[in-house]
């Protein structure tokens, strides 16, 4: 799954607060906390839907018959500075935008498509993972709800609660279901990182809204197996961040990168643990030649091949 023999860098994928669009930086090689910014510091794709602006942008590996050849950037339909927060969690997009690719290098077919139905307020930062038991795309993001009795979602909602469909094609979707509920909390922020090949060993991260910290859960029976929390319910990884997102090092074997979004301050900041399933075992990485000011994004190894088309394409 790693395949570090055939790693040469890192793609990221982020948003730039003000600017909800998608922008990319390539990494300084196999070096996963050094990046610049790619196309001279523009963006890859400014939507042409919705509200025209797109934030907490995900890259998707293909997975099945499209592994190796197909790549996918999904995110949330919100320009900010056309709403308020309160209007966005009340009547705010109900679906994804959607991009895809056959070559990182040339990206079509943007599209919004609707997941959630006339009760939920919102579909934030939507991600996807390829699930080997299903052979399809699980898709998830965070929503909460207003009762039927309530259209214009005046009233009091429900908490915030992750929910899922699965697709084969990111253009027809399941009916959608509750993946994750911890009521009275509100949990958005999800994100999963496989830790080997088995489908079984996974860690998840999350943001717990009401108290704005970040902390992770372990499952060895896979997806929907038996999740838990190492160190307790209280223990967290840090406090004060959001839009958590995780990548393998390149080069050694043994650790996880994780990127925690600093919202109030400079935006995303690099950590690295030799334990990934662990609340207590992250560190700070060095930020010397870490980009100031990335938003909720992810980040993708890529082969020597895809490295060396982005940087001719779009590299400074």
């Amino acid at each position: 799954m790693r395949r570090a023999d055939a790693n040469a860098g890192y793609l990221g994928v982020f948003f730039l607060g003000a600017d909800p669009y998608v922008y990319f930086y390539l990494s300084n090689g196999n070096n996963a906390v050094s990046m610049k910014a790619l196309n001279r510091g523009q963006p890859i794709m400014r939507p042409t839907k919705g509200t025209g602006g797109v934030r907490d942008p995900t890259i998707i590996v293909g997975g099945g018959k499209e592994e190796g050849r197909k790549w996918y950037i999904i995110g949330t339909d919100l320009h900010i500075g056309k709403t308020s927060w309160d209007a966005a969690q009340r009547q705010g997009s109900k679906g994804i935008f959607i991009w895809e690719s056959t070559d990182l290098i040339n990206w079509v077919n943007e599209r919004l498509v609707v997941v959630e139905d006339s009760s939920a307020g919102m579909v934030w930062a939507p991600e996807a993972i390829w699930d080997p038991a299903k052979e399809q795309y699980l898709v998830h993001w965070a929503s909460k709800f207003y009762p039927t009795s309530d259209p214009r979602h005046t009233g009091s909602p429900s908490n915030i609660r992750i929910r899922y469909a699965y697709t084969s094609d990111f253009k027809t979707f399941s009916s959608p279901q509750t993946l994750i509920d911890k009521s009275p909390t509100n949990i958005i922020d999800l994100t999963f990182l496989p830790l080997d090949s088995s489908g079984k060993n996974f860690v998840r991260f999350m943001k717990d809204e009401t108290k704005k910290t970040v902390f992770a859960e372990v499952s060895t029976t896979g997806l929907f197996g038996t999740w838990t929390r190492p160190g307790g319910n209280d223990a967290i990884i840090q406090s004060g961040v959001e839009g958590p997102t995780a990548y393998l090092d390149n080069q050694d074997a043994k650790k996880v990168h994780l990127l925690l979004d600093h919202y109030g301050g400079d935006g995303y900041r690099p950590y690295e643990s030799l334990n990934p399933g662990s609340n207590s075992g992250w560190v700070a990485s060095g930020r010397g030649q870490w980009p100031a000011n990335l938003r909720h994004g992810s980040v993708l190894p890529v082969n020597g091949t895809l490295y060396e088309a982005l940087r001719k394409k779009w590299g400074t």
